[in-house]
């Protein structure tokens, strides 16, 4: 597990812009933390440095937000806050066929309808920023790590 400091929200989202340099070309990010750790803050700036412009609403209320990626298929960020048992993701059409990108918030509360992690991101307040836990949870996770550790 890689834990970083995040002092301010220039940080998180230079950790967003890392993540997006070094991301595999296939991911599952489980996006971890109380209300107003920053997850959604990390996914934001996670998608706009891989190209997404215009817009990137938090899906609190649409449960999914899909955005297309330059390098073909979607990035898909999902927030299951709302969710009140996996069985309502039926519902989503989430199927993964076009998903090159998955970045779920409360990843929790849709067990067993969700693919596995690659990657799990923990975010905790601490002090007047945050920290960051990054636990790789498969081949492609680790080497993800590997290389955002590399990159700094």
């Amino acid at each position: 597990m890689t834990s970083r400091f995040l002092p301010d929200a220039a940080a998180t989202d230079a950790l967003g812009a890392a993540l997006a340099r070094t991301r595999p070309p296939q991911a599952v990010v489980h996006l971890h933390g109380d209300l107003g750790a920053g997850k959604s803050s990390l996914a934001r700036a996670l998608l706009r440095a891989l190209g997404i412009t215009g817009a990137i609403r938090s899906p609190t209320y649409t449960l999914v937000e899909r955005y297309p990626l330059q390098d073909g298929g979607e990035a898909w960020h999902l927030d299951l806050y709302r969710i009140g048992n996996p069985g309502e993701l039926e519902f989503l059409g989430l199927d993964g066929g076009e998903a090159r990108l998955w970045l779920v918030e409360w990843p929790e509360r849709g067990l067993g309808a969700l693919p596995p992690a690659d990657l799990i991101v923990h975010l905790a307040m601490e002090g007047d920023g945050r920290q960051a836990e990054l636990e790789p949870r498969s081949d492609a996770g680790r080497a993800w790590v590997a290389r955002l550790n590399g990159v700094g």
